[in-house]
């Protein structure tokens, strides 16, 4: 399956998704293909300070070549993270998704965006349209805050998106982690990042959830 996290406004922490759910799977053993293709190449860079500290399982993260490569067929699963600044690399890998995750900040700037993405994927994909599965990412900790409740709702609302519950939180330990090349569950496994991760990745892979 072919699973692109994106979406039309910066700083959503599509990088940070991409790279947690590559590591959950490629922990799982799965067959797991990512590529970057937004220019800023974060996720290459994370792939490659985790090479360097001997991190294990490795995860190879390829280029926009790699959309190209008949090998991509054969993995078991394949995350692409994309970005709006090379728009038609964007528009070449929502064609050939088989659905797209949306991370959603909790703002009513973010909520149009999703609003105008998910239009943006209708106009590229007429007559058969991936699935859009979008969540709150980056949620407000602090219970007196409603904004992270609003907007999901917000969300819940929009039309051509289904909305998942779980929401990762704005925590440090997602910055943390990434920028020591690690899964933010393999930097510390019984925190509050972690199993909100954990329920994350339960709903957008339920059988590999299930057989671990």
């Amino acid at each position: 399956m072919i699973s692109v996290v994106g979406s039309l406004k910066g700083g959503s922490g599509k990088s940070t998704v991409t790279f947690n759910l590559a590591i959950w799977l490629a922990r799982a053993n799965v067959n797991v293909e990512v590529i970057d293709l937004d220019p800023q190449a974060t996720l290459r860079d994370v792939a490659e300070v985790r090479a360097e500290e001997g991190y294990k399982p490795r995860v190879r993260v390829r280029n926009r070549k790699a959309l190209d490569d008949p090998s991509l067929a054969e993995a078991e699963e394949v995350l692409i993270d994309i970005g709006t600044a090379d728009l038609s690399m964007m528009k070449k890998a929502i064609t050939r998704a088989d659905r797209i995750i949306v991370p959603v900040p909790p703002s009513q700037a973010d909520i149009w965006s999703t609003q105008r993405f998910i239009q943006f994927v209708g106009s590229l994909c007429p007559e058969e349209q991936p699935d859009i599965i979008g969540f709150i990412n980056r949620g407000d900790t602090h219970h007196a805050i409603r904004e992270t409740d609003e907007a999901a709702q917000a969300l819940r609302e929009l039309p051509g998106i289904e909305f998942i519950p779980p929401r990762l939180s704005q925590r440090t330990i997602f910055r943390r982690s990434f920028s020591e090349g690690m899964a933010l569950f393999e930097l510390s496994a019984g925190n509050k990042g972690t199993r909100e991760f954990d329920s994350l990745f339960a709903h957008l892979y339920p059988a590999m959830a299930l057989a671990n």
